[in-house]
């Protein structure tokens, strides 16, 4: 087998392919990004192979190697994820150290895929595609409501001497309140019409975010019904959930997907102590919503709660909190495997002929 890692970029892609003991095979291929990249890599991949099988690595996840993915994989290609962070330790593996270029980084790419047989396939799911794009969305109009809202707070405390706690103008309705009081506010004309201006845009925003929910709910629901059968997991983190895992089948158990999450505590024996330690590191959305999960369910009297009063005493509320996170996440592990099973009852995942 040949190995090709793959170094994307905005406007080319770097390729090398090595050898199953990790020796370059050829010379290196630069492409540039665009409908002629696909054709360019299989038939110079198909004259360093020569009737051997291709795995293709790419460095990152599914972000400016996207495109090339899909590309490869409807052309009945394996492509392979690699993490930037392995990328970087093969580099310095490598002996590189201090130097970077486009051409070390797709070695290192493709070594890195040699040495973990087990990272994340590259598939197409429409429906992850749609919830992709559209919790995409969401995050960028709550991301400029949340800076506007910001600012418009601060404006309000300089010119009419409101100070407005948090969530002032999370809702039309506390945003139509605010707009009540600037507009019977005894100030120039040019400061309530910029007030006003703003507070017209957060509430802009606000119905904005609420279609795409609503779009999100159209799109989760039928889905992931498992999934949204857990406490504490709304459409909106469900969606989160689906656009971050993506194929769920992609982690043999709920122990890797606690691990690539950074739910699950890394292990620290030192001196003949046992102990663990918290990983601060793993997928930051997928933790997020994995701890905003828990702390709904620690609202409600059940197990959740049950679970946290039982560990406080040993690990602390912080501890007993990230030992229910990681519970969770078994928790929602089934729910996706459920679902992802029922999804292909119905032919809905895409997978490319051999």
């Amino acid at each position: 087998m040949v190995t090709v890692g793959i170094d994307p970029h905005k406007n080319m892609h770097q390729a090398v392919a090595l050898a199953d003991d990790g020796t370059r095979v050829g010379l290196a291929k630069k492409v540039a990004s665009g409908p002629k990249a696909l054709g360019q890599l299989l038939a110079w991949a198909r004259a360093l192979a020569l009737q051997a099988p291709v795995l293709w690595a790419i460095e990152g996840g599914p972000g400016l190697g996207r495109a090339i993915a899909d590309a490869l994989l409807h052309a009945g290609q394996e492509v392979v994820w690699v993490p930037a962070r392995a990328m970087a330790a093969h580099r310095r593996l490598s002996g590189a150290v201090g130097a970077k270029s486009d051409v070390i980084d797709a070695v290192a790419v493709a070594r890195a895929a040699l040495a973990d047989p087990h990272l994340a396939r590259h598939r197409i799911d429409p429906v992850v595609r749609q919830v992709r794009v559209l919790v995409d969305l969401r995050q960028d109009l709550v991301e400029r409501r949340v800076a506007l809202t910001n600012r418009l707070l601060a404006m309000l405390h300089t010119e009419l001497g409101q100070s407005s706690g948090k969530g002032a103008l999370s809702t039309r309705v506390k945003v139509g309140r605010v707009r009540l009081v600037v507009e019977q506010a005894d100030v120039e004309e040019v400061v309530r019409w910029a007030l006003l201006e703003q507070l017209d845009e957060v509430q802009a925003l606000l119905v904005r975010v609420a279609g795409v929910e609503r779009r999100l709910r159209d799109v989760v629901g039928p889905i992931a019904p498992n999934l949204l059968a857990i406490r504490g997991v709304g459409v909106v983190w469900a969606a989160v959930l689906l656009s971050q895992v993506g194929d769920v089948g992609r982690f043999a158990s709920s122990a890797r997907l606690a691990r690539w999450s950074g739910c699950a505590p890394i292990p620290v024996f030192s001196s003949g102590r046992r102990r663990h330690r918290l990983h601060r590191g793993g997928n930051r959305q997928v933790n997020r919503a994995m701890h905003s999960i828990a702390l709904v369910q620690v609202q409600w009297p059940g197990p959740a709660q049950e679970f946290v009063r039982a560990r406080e005493v040993a690990k602390g509320k912080k501890g007993a909190y990230r030992a229910l996170k990681r519970h969770l996440v078994d928790v929602v592990y089934r729910a996706m495997v459920a679902d992802q099973a029922l999804k292909r009852q119905v032919g809905e995942v895409y997978r490319p002929a051999a």
